[in-house]
């Protein structure tokens, strides 16, 4: 986190002692706040999931994700916000020049190709994560991820642009030295002001990749669910163990 931070910053020696430790002040926060959370929603995903998964688990694990980053991310940046200010004119020209940097990084893994090689790469991703969860999926299995990929509308165009309006934003925020008057609401909202055909085309990827889950999970083998199952369970006990270090 502190490489990635001097990465996008350039901070002086002084800045970068502060920018230390104020992440450490952060972490140390999401240790002994965030993560004892975090186990619970892996708990009790693990409940769900031994159970048989239904619409209401989608809505609940989506919805109790969400609001646990959104509490982080209002912490960090309210942590961050004062070092934020104090930015040289130097040191946001550089900040500009690695979001272009990302963005032309984003273009080449995202919007190269037509339509269909696009779509296979999307199927290719869901794929590698289902695996990472479930180890191998069956034929009818990878068939429904094929077929969610063909239904979803593609996202990336729509969310490139929502990025560079998010970024011109947070330069103009930082230019002006507003980052602690405005920071923790920007980032904790980052989904306010969207284009309405974004929000439609998430709201309706959602609504194909939920029920691509629900299918899935009702096919899936008894060594599947007991592999996904520990995992989450193996990801509660991680997440205590560390919050019990930051005592």
């Amino acid at each position: 986190m502190r490489w990635r931070a001097a990465h996008y910053l350039d901070p002086d020696e002084a800045m970068a002692e502060e920018l230390d430790e104020r992440i450490a002040a952060y972490m140390a926060w999401h240790r002994t706040h965030s993560l004892p959370k975090y186990a619970q929603i892996a708990d009790e995903a693990r409940r769900r999931l031994e159970r048989q998964l239904q619409p209401d688990d989608l809505v609940w694990g989506y919805d109790s994700v969400v609001a646990q980053l959104r509490e982080d991310m209002r912490a960090a940046a309210e942590s961050m916000a004062p070092l934020l200010d104090r930015l040289t004119p130097r040191q946001i020209a550089h900040f500009e020049r690695r979001l272009a940097e990302d963005n032309r990084r984003f273009a080449r893994e995202n919007l190269r190709g037509g339509e269909r090689e696009r779509r296979k790469r999307r199927t290719e991703r869901n794929v590698e994560r289902l695996e990472d969860w479930l180890g191998r999926l069956s034929r009818a299995q990878l068939e429904r991820v094929k077929q969610y990929s063909e239904r979803a509308p593609l996202l990336d165009e729509l969310r490139d642009r929502d990025h560079k309006r998010l970024q011109a934003q947070l330069l103009a925020m930082l230019r002006a030295k507003e980052a602690k008057k405005r920071l923790p609401d920007f980032v904790e909202h980052f989904d306010r002001g969207r284009e309405p055909p974004y929000d439609a085309a998430i709201e309706a990827a959602r609504k194909e990749y939920g029920a691509m889950i629900l299918d899935i999970d009702r096919a899936l083998t008894r060594e599947q669910r007991a592999r996904a199952a520990h995992d989450l369970a193996r990801y509660a006990q991680e997440f205590r163990a560390l919050a019990g270090s930051a005592r």
